[in-house]
């Protein structure tokens, strides 16, 4: 019997960004509260924008949760105002 050869090729960049992904799918799912630089970071939008745009809105503002001059939204929350938002655009 002659022995078995296998090789097989990984690409580890590729694998990499697949692990990646599925944690911040999985940190998503956990999330309470955002603050401004999460909220910039999941939503692929500037801070400025953010502030100029979506936070000055009144629904954004109803849901803030303020403590001295740090500010959270619930993390559900906020993305389904902003869903509503941008989908008004």
């Amino acid at each position: 019997m002659l022995p078995a050869h296998i090789e097989v090729n990984l690409d580890k960049v590729a694998i990499r960004q697949y692990i990646e992904q599925k944690l911040n799918e999985e940190v998503r799912e956990v999330l309470w509260l955002v603050d401004i630089d999460k909220m910039a970071d999941l939503t692929c939008m500037s801070r400025r924008w953010l502030e100029e745009v979506i936070i000055c809105d009144v629904r954004m503002r109803a849901i803030e949760i303020k403590k001295n001059r740090k500010r959270w939204w619930p993390y559900r929350q906020a993305f389904e105002i902003i869903s509503e938002i941008t989908s008004e655009w």
